[in-house]
């Protein structure tokens, strides 16, 4: 029988990271990288304490993704938001195996438990929760708690994909799609879409900035942030107070362009021209 992996130890934090430092030391650091699902991998779960969201950035938030003004509840995808920091910590240290650049957000898992007040003063906690052999290369896990007081509130796992050769044949290319959903609504998204939401979550991947930083990356414009596309759609869907959602990334959004929103009960998805589909998602309620 395998050993239990021993559980993270906690590092606690005086105030959120700030994201730019972070992503310059990570992009400094990547080319150094040896990703591989049994590298060794972070174990420490870093910690905030008291974090009471900032009425501002929570505004500017809720206009570029869409959701009401105002209310009274967190969006379900801005924990998301004010625990990557944390993340971004944890991936761009020396001891995280996977290079930074390049590295992909392949899906999001989050369950809320409850009504998250705006107002409220939550401890967040992230931590890296392993890698896994993927057809492409390695994934990592991140998870990330909310808590109000004692009660675990909101709690989400991202899978990031490193990409690189690898001899794993156990994960199967998808040989059929999700029965197509019908359209809702078309959506026009602007060019400076990349740098509204970047302004408004803090994530300035020059990949969503600008065509001529993207192009560095091998995309010919900028592109939207996936975590904007999963949380328009949720804006538009609709997701109460205690829900899981699961949403998959499949295909980036250049920018600028034009999607349609296609949903039918608890399950919705935003394809681009030619039927290509850019994100699957389900939401379901507890």
């Amino acid at each position: 029988m395998a050993p239990t992996p021993p559980e993270p130890a906690e590092t606690v934090l005086t105030r959120s990271p700030s994201l730019a430092p972070l992503l310059a030391r990570g992009a400094v650091l990547s080319p150094f990288r040896r990703p591989g699902p049994a590298a060794a991998h972070p174990r420490t779960r870093l910690v905030l304490e008291g974090l009471r969201p900032d009425p501002a950035r929570l505004a500017a938030y809720a206009r570029v993704c869409g959701f009401p003004a105002g209310a009274d509840t967190l969006p379900v995808t801005y924990p998301h938001v004010l625990g990557f920091p944390l993340a971004m910590r944890l991936m761009s240290a020396r001891d995280f195996p996977l290079p930074l650049l390049g590295l992909v957000h392949t899906s999001i898992g989050i369950t809320r438990h409850r009504a998250t007040p705006s107002t409220a003063s939550y401890d967040l906690t992230v931590h890296v929760d392993g890698l896994a052999p993927h057809r492409r290369g390695t994934e990592a896990a991140v998870v990330t708690h909310l808590r109000a007081g004692d009660d675990l509130v909101w709690e989400s796992r991202s899978t990031y994909l490193a990409r690189h050769r690898t001899a794993h044949t156990e994960e199967r290319a998808r040989t059929e799609e999700d029965p197509e959903l019908p359209a809702v609504e078309e959506w026009q998204l602007p060019g400076d879409l990349g740098r509204r939401y970047g302004a408004a979550s803090g994530d300035r991947n020059p990949i969503h900035l600008h065509p001529l930083t993207a192009r560095l990356f091998g995309f010919p414009r900028a592109i939207a942030h996936g975590m904007w596309t999963v949380a328009r759609c949720l804006a538009a869907h609709g997701v109460p107070d205690a829900a899981e959602v699961r949403a998959d990334f499949r295909a980036p959004v250049l920018l600028p362009g034009t999607v349609t929103y296609a949903a039918d009960a608890g399950r919705f998805a935003l394809r681009g021209g030619r039927g290509r589909v850019h994100l699957t998602g389900a939401v379901t309620s507890l």
